[in-house]
């Protein structure tokens, strides 16, 4: 979690690899950093087809910029249910026909869902689907390219793992354990380009995943270390008020949700 630094570029394509670019939603904030990324990805600049995965906010000089940018769009994938990354599905799906596909029932639109394993071909890409819960059930991460015996290029994250800072565990819906193991796999993933839902891409997932393991365990043994020290009926809040003292009080309300994930998680009698 980590306050935004804009503005910059908005509703413009930036390419960032030959097979994706980015378009960010003017949507800046505490929780959005600079605003939304909406990834536009396609096997080759030159084609123009294109898979279109979180349309952001129903902005629709937002969505108007992504439909320019992206051509005829085959597909629209949801790394998760949070409005920031959700809310224009339906009408991108209205102004290009294209299927909206996500784990979660609400947000599919014309299209069935999609789940760990699936194998999805579109944009001359292949898109293998990572389940990735823990900072919501439905969180999905998207590997590309993922056809048979190569190297995955890029992974697409959402808000599992953010470009800048580091994420909320929304519980009740998002859980520690889920997180923790959803990282742990991402771990695996050595130097593949993280193409993230909020800020800037970064060059390693599996160091990405590593130092918010690291950060995680930190801050959990610190939460440990308040309840076990006296803390055991304190509120919340007032663990974050003790461990969360070093963020702004603006991302508190965060740190709250990440906190009752890690009481949760310390009430299962987990080391």
């Amino acid at each position: 979690m980590t306050e935004h630094v804009g503005p910059k570029g908005y509703e413009e394509l930036r390419q960032v690899t030959p097979f994706a670019g980015v378009v960010l939603a003017d949507n800046p904030g505490t929780m959005t950093l600079d605003g939304t990324n909406t990834w536009i990805l396609r096997d080759d600049p030159a084609r123009r087809q294109a898979v279109v995965v979180d349309p952001g906010p129903n902005s629709e000089s937002h969505l108007n910029a992504v439909t320019e940018a992206a051509g005829r769009v085959e597909m629209i994938l949801l790394t998760h249910r949070h409005l920031d990354h959700s809310e224009g599905a339906r009408r991108l799906h209205e102004l290009t026909g294209a299927p909206v596909r996500a784990l979660d029932p609400a947000h599919r639109y014309g299209a069935e869902g999609i789940t760990e394993g699936s194998a999805l071909e579109a944009a001359g890409l292949a898109i293998e689907v990572w389940a990735t819960p823990g900072h919501t059930s439905d969180s999905l991460c998207f590997v590309l390219p993922a056809a048979a015996g190569s190297r995955p290029a890029a992974v697409l994250t959402g808000d599992t793992i953010l470009g800048r800072g580091t994420t909320v565990v929304a519980h009740p819906d998002g859980m520690l354990a889920d997180y923790l193991n959803s990282l742990r796999r991402l771990s695996t993933l050595s130097g593949v380009i993280v193409l993230p839902g909020h800020g800037p891409e970064l060059p390693d997932a599996g160091i990405a995943a590593q130092a918010y393991l690291a950060h995680r365990e930190q801050r959990l043994q610190q939460v440990r270390e308040v309840v076990s020290g006296g803390g055991a009926d304190l509120t919340p809040r007032e663990v974050v008020e003790r461990v969360y003292a070093d963020v702004d009080v603006a991302l508190w309300p965060a740190a709250e949700l990440s906190v009752r994930a890690q009481l949760a998680y310390l009430r299962t009698d987990r080391p």
